[in-house]
This record gives structure tokens, sequence and C-alpha cells, in this order.
């Protein structure tokens, strides 16, 4: 396939289409007809069509009888911002989890409901057992009491409403004053536990993370055999938050 397909061909007409727009990026106060004409070579009838199809999708805006970038372009890099954003969310979970030989988990509060978002698991570090779904038992979960704690007395009160408590295990906590107390009282700064709340045979621990109006947090989980190391690496994972959020948002 040969790149030139004569004078009108769709490859002239997007080398014109990238000229435009380098053009117009050059210009943060807007480029005129007969900035883009002289810059681009190109004469004033196919500078103004090329822009008036750019302005359809999006790429360029017209202001004041000239030419600005247009919207796209913000969608197309939040797009790839988003992206890159997962995968090294993953790829600091996966190291968290390999220091601390326990599976780890990234989860959000948003638009009312617990969303579980990332997690690094392996055959030496086993995630938990999903047997109810973690949106529904936020009461028993590590991680759902460290999210409900960070709301405020409605928002609890609204989540519950939707979500009323069950008995998981005999661990479980079931008094909505007492648990609704706990939440209160629960310091940012000291992990939030589960001893075997919502699935016997596994303990768990989470730690609040702020970025932005994000109500999230990072938490791990052990089998029950091995919860004599849970408060030492509840304080690592503490530790470590702040930092994987940073480097998040870098």
């Amino acid at each position: 396939m040969t790149l030139d397909q004569g004078a009108g061909g769709p490859y002239v007409t997007l080398r014109g289409a990238l000229r435009l727009l380098e053009s117009v990026d050059r210009h943060p106060y807007g480029a005129t007809l007969r900035d883009l004409a002289r810059e681009t070579m190109l004469p004033e009838p196919a500078v103004r069509a090329l822009a008036a199809l750019l302005c359809e999708e999006g790429y360029l805006q017209a202001v004041d009888g000239v030419w600005v970038l247009g919207g796209t372009f913000a969608m197309l890099g939040q797009a790839n911002r988003e992206q890159l954003i997962r995968i090294r969310l993953q790829h600091k979970l996966t190291e968290l989890r390999d220091e601390l030989g326990a599976a780890v988990y990234f989860s959000r509060y948003h638009d009312g409901e617990l969303r579980v978002e990332a997690v690094a698991e392996a055959e030496h570090a086993p995630a938990v057992h999903e047997w109810v779904d973690f949106k529904a038992t936020a009461h028993a979960s590590a991680i759902g009491k460290c999210l409900l704690s960070q709301l405020d007395h409605d928002g609890r009160l609204d989540h519950l409403s939707r979500h009323p408590i069950a008995r998981l295990t005999s661990r479980t906590i079931t008094d909505s004053e007492q648990l609704l107390h706990r939440l209160e009282r629960q310091p940012a700064t000291v992990p939030t536990l589960d001893l075997q709340e919502y699935a016997l045979g596994t303990v768990c621990a989470a730690v609040p993370v702020t970025a932005g109006s994000t109500v999230g947090c990072l938490a791990m989980s052990l089998p029950v055999g091995s919860a004599h190391r849970l408060r030492a690496a509840a304080d690592l994972l503490a530790e470590r938050a702040a930092p994987l959020m940073l480097a998040m948002a870098v």
C-alpha cells in the first residue's frame, strides 16, 4: 500500500489535518485562518474545510473568529491516564503482596457501593473466597468497615438500610448500634480488623487511603493459621498506603 493516493487522497487529508492541529497548538490564544494557511502552506478553502471537519469531531473549537483545540483531546488523555493508573496500581499491589506475604486489595466506596477494584494474590498469598457478595457485607469485612468509617453518620445509615446486617459467622457483629458505635470511634491511623467476621478461616486488616475525594482503602488477608502475623503486617500496610497513593497520582 502506498501512502500517496493523489492530491485528494485520504493520507494527504490526514497529513493536512495533523499539520493544522499542530499549528493551532502553537497559538494558545487561538489561530486565525491566515495564520493556519501560512503555517500549513494550504490554501484557505482547504483550511476552512479541514477546520470544519475537525470542529465536528471535537478536535477544534471556533471561538471569536479563531480556532483553539477542542475537548476531545482531554478525553483521549483521560482514557490513557486511567489505564496507566490501573497498571501502576496492580504493579504496586503485587510488590506489596510479596513484601507482606499476603493477598492485597484496593477498594473504593463509589456511588453508594463498595467496589474491590484490584487484587494481588498468589498461591502463597491466597485471596479471600467471596462466598457472599462483598457489596452486601460491608458490616463484616475489614474493607467494608474501613470504608464505612470514612462516611458520615447519615452515609452509614443509608448504606445499612440498603444492605441490612446479616450474621455470616459466629463472630459477625449483628447489633447495628454496636457496629455504628465502633465505626464512629475507629481512629483513621489504626488498621480496621476482621477476625473471622466475614469468613471462618481468614483474618483481614484495612487502612484508609486518601486521594482527592476518593473514599478508599488498602487491605490484606491471611489464613487464620497466620493470624500471629496480622498486627505487624497491618502496621506495614499502613506505612505503605500513603506512598502507594502518591505513586498512583504522579
